[in-house]
């Protein structure tokens, strides 16, 4: 069977510089069928759910819902729901958890700061706490978005939960179907596509360990697309796995080209160049729909700097 996922597999699009954008993602426990708008097509309050999308709006802030592998009974009565909150970007990085059996109490939540990275408004409209149990693998399974990430995805998530992974969890949408099945990592917040059970374990070894796998990473969430390339090069040019080792502290121009600066805690920096392609031969970038030709993030060059540039931060 020809799948959006197939064909990309074949054509080798790569998958560097595709993952979301979030510099902090906000994560409801919702069971039941979700809808393609998960937020406002689910057993959520389709009220709440809009409420929740405009709350988040140019904040940073990612909402999305998330459930335990397995059967998505919804008995339809009052639950305790899990609810984290996760900021991904180096120097402020943190995951928080709470419970509620009351979802609108989110609303409370000042969504602008919680998009700058301060956790206290989540600690003190759910009495949140930081997490200290395992990473969290979110694994896309929403196949009213594309049916891949139901195909590959629940499998995924259904033997990494039976294996032990205590951080597995589904989640409504990552983007980029065409990489199913795709996983994001927090606290971190890198992103995986074309995964395997055991790729997955290894990324959240090294997690625990404070390191980052490449080799399949899509990239940070905390960057937009061209950055997260950016990112994911100087990574393998310098054989720099630290989480967080790694800023990208200046980014300059617009599509087609963009000069990313990227710094180390140790001082040194790297230009990278970077060139929006489009991914030919035309592919679907989701089951279902025309044929297109995806954006793409091309590393022209990566250079180090020497010495390191006085960046305003």
């Amino acid at each position: 069977m020809s799948t959006c996922t197939t064909v990309s597999r074949d054509l080798d699009e790569p998958v560097s510089g595709t993952a979301a954008t979030a510099r902090t993602w906000l994560l409801l426990e919702q069971p039941g069928p979700w809808g393609a708008r998960a937020l406002t097509s689910s057993h959520l309050d389709p009220a709440l759910g809009r409420a929740l999308e405009a709350a988040a709006q140019d904040t940073g802030v990612r909402v999305a819902l998330i459930r335990r592998p397995g059967r998505h009974a919804d008995f339809g009565r009052p639950m305790v729901r899990q609810v984290y909150a996760a900021h991904t970007l180096p120097g402020g990085v943190w995951l928080h958890h709470a419970t509620t059996t009351d979802p609108s109490q989110l609303l409370n939540i000042d969504f602008t700061a919680l998009g700058r990275g301060d956790h206290h408004t989540f600690d003190t409209a759910l009495q949140g706490r930081p997490h200290t149990g395992d990473p969290l693998a979110l694994v896309c399974t929403n196949g009213k978005r594309d049916r891949c990430c139901a195909l590959l995805g629940r499998p995924l998530a259904a033997e990494l939960a039976a294996s032990g992974v205590e951080g597995a969890w589904e989640v409504t949408h990552l983007g980029g179907h065409r990489f199913s099945p795709t996983v994001l990592v927090l606290p971190y917040g890198y992103a995986y596509g074309r995964v395997q059970a055991h790729t997955v374990k290894e990324v959240l070894h090294r997690v625990q360990e404070g390191r980052v796998v490449v080799e399949g990473c899509r990239g940070r969430s905390a960057w937009d697309r061209p950055g997260q390339a950016a990112e994911l090069a100087v990574r393998t040019a310098a054989r720099e796995y630290g989480a967080g080792a790694l800023d990208v502290v200046r980014v300059i121009g617009s599509a087609p080209r963009w000069e990313i600066t990227v710094a180390h805690t140790d001082g040194r920096h790297w230009r990278v160049v970077v060139a929006q392609g489009a991914s030919l031969p035309p592919r679907p970038e989701s089951c279902g729909s025309v044929l297109g030709t995806p954006a793409r993030m091309d590393v022209v060059s990566v250079r180090e700097l020497t010495p390191a540039p006085a960046l305003a931060r």
